[in-house]
């Protein structure tokens, strides 16, 4: 996912997605969409997608907790921008927009991503 607004065309062997303004992904275990992509007005607590900081203008969606998804183990768990001074994040990995392109760039939709 990213935001076309920020990040010029860009190559990629996986399947692009353009971050909205409305979009927003479920970390509300109470919900049927926990742990999935979601649309705002939405009445259950989800991470907001479209974001006045740079974190979100590129994300890799990991598969974790996604088949199945178990409510609680985990939701919104991304590769995404890390922010400047390189904050921990709240479970995703964050690396600069210069190196989460090279990455895009050498993933297909059979690459594997390990991480210890």
């Amino acid at each position: 996912m990213y935001r076309k607004d920020r990040i010029p065309s860009f190559k990629s062997k996986i399947k692009k997605l353009t971050i909205k303004r409305n979009m927003g992904w479920c970390d509300d275990p109470r919900s049927k969409y926990y742990n999935k992509l979601i649309k705002f007005p939405f009445k259950y607590s989800a991470e907001q997608l479209y974001r006045k900081d740079n974190i979100y203008d590129i994300i890799l969606i990991l598969n974790y907790n996604i088949n199945p998804i178990i409510k609680g183990k985990g939701s919104a768990i991304f590769i995404h921008v890390a922010k400047k001074n390189y904050n921990n994040t709240l479970g995703c990995i964050a690396v600069s927009k210069k190196n989460l392109k090279k990455i895009i760039n050498r993933i297909d939709k059979t690459t594997t991503i390990n991480i210890s």
